[in-house]
């Protein structure tokens, strides 16, 4: 079985890292995008098995990205967890409107990451 793959798409460096060092403890391939519209670029050509999406990013943000995604071939595949400092009810329905599978606070640790990837299927 080839390893699961999982993009971090993030503005915030230190968060890649964090959330990269998290991950590939989980056993999966790990790629990043510092913003939408690179992770989007991405998944045209590779589509990952997990997207940790941030919201607040420059030149597209998350929600706009998950809405794109959604839309393209293969786009509705991968289990897409937004990481985010949103705590608006509102805020948070409407990213599963988007086509979030679940969301985590920022900041989040490996404990309540791998929790939150074990609800949506995903490890």
């Amino acid at each position: 079985m080839d390893a699961r793959t999982c993009l971090i798409v993030d503005d915030s460096r230190i968060i890649r890292k964090v959330a990269r060092r998290i991950v590939e403890g989980l056993g999966f391939e790990v790629d990043e995008a510092a913003d939408g519209a690179e992770a989007l670029s991405y998944c045209a050509s590779v589509m990952p098995d997990i997207v940790l999406l941030d919201w607040n990013m420059p030149v597209m943000d998350g929600l706009t990205f998950l809405r794109r995604l959604r839309s393209q071939p293969g786009g509705a595949t991968p289990k897409v967890l937004f990481c985010t400092i949103e705590t608006a009810p509102d805020r948070i329905a409407e990213a599963l409107a988007a086509g979030a599978d679940d969301y985590v606070m920022k900041p989040f640790d490996g404990e309540i990451l791998q929790s939150k990837l074990a609800e949506v299927g995903a490890v």
